[in-house]
């Protein structure tokens, strides 16, 4: 029976200690975990370098740009190529050279969606309310041995992510998200670790991601995260479609030039 009780205290601590956090409680400790309000604001603009893993041998480099307020731009080289999708603020756009294509077109619907919360420096959870999102507390759940917090954001779009908080440090481990992808909901999987501090700010140097339930994953390992870099206007924005290249004059359909003494001749005025 003293086992029991004692096991009972237990079940019953931890549920306490579950119910006395609130989503606004816990999204304050992230902030302050990661270094505080001011140490992220201070940061203008983060460059991440680093490589993408596919599995089976595929592999490229990756490199994204962000810029305050909403300006992002993200390369993919792989054998020479690199393929590019930014958004500028107001225009997403991309280039992919795989498929033939070397001027900027733009994004589709979901893609656009998907850019514009990739151009939030700051992420979903600083200055949610004033973004316009909704963050509740939901639970609690176990990700690969770890206790944590589930957290439903809900964004501006409706669009919905669950986000798995580490109990010990207020930090995303884990994020739920579903996309529409060729007509089709999916369900996907963020897994993210190896927290670094740049500028004053943590963020994470590793990202894996896939479908959920499928323990095959690709990932983003970042080599290296620079903040406050100076980054050109010009590296967000769509560029000018390529004037195509003149043609020889097809030398048919080309009147062949005068001699002097012709134009001489020709330009003599009409006699009376």
């Amino acid at each position: 029976m003293r086992k029991l009780l004692l096991a009972f205290a237990c079940v019953a601590a931890s549920a306490a200690h579950a119910s006395a956090q609130t989503a606004d409680e816990i999204v304050e400790k992230f902030i302050k975990t990661v270094g505080g309000m001011g140490k992220i604001q201070a940061v203008k603009s983060l460059r991440r370098v680093g490589k993408y893993d596919g599995g089976g041998g595929f592999e490229a480099a990756v490199v994204e740009e962000n810029r305050r307020p909403n300006l992002v731009r993200q390369e993919f080289s792989i054998q020479g190529m690199t393929g590019v999708t930014a958004y500028d603020g107001r225009t997403g756009w991309k280039i992919e050279p795989w498929n033939g294509k070397k001027d900027a077109e733009a994004l589709s619907e979901e893609e656009m969606k998907g850019i514009i919360e990739d151009s939030d420096l700051d992420g979903p959870l600083v200055n949610y309310k004033q973004k316009g999102v909704k963050v509740e507390y939901v639970g609690m759940d176990e990700v690969e041995g770890t206790d944590t917090y589930k957290l439903k954001v809900t964004l501006a779009s409706g669009d919905v992510r669950i986000y798995y908080m580490d109990t010990d440090y207020f930090v995303p481990i884990k994020i739920d998200t579903k996309r529409m992808v060729r007509g089709a909901e999916r369900e996907y999987e963020t897994i993210l670790g190896d927290y670094k501090e740049v500028g004053g700010w943590y963020v994470p140097f590793s990202v894996e991601q896939g479908v959920k339930g499928n323990p095959n994953r690709s990932k983003i390992t970042y080599e290296k995260i620079e903040a406050n870099v100076p980054i050109e206007d010009s590296r967000f924005a769509k560029p000018a479609v390529k004037p195509a290249p003149v043609s020889a004059p097809d030398a048919s359909s080309t009147a062949p030039k005068k001699t002097e003494p012709e134009k001489a001749e020709a330009a003599k005025p009409p006699q009376q």
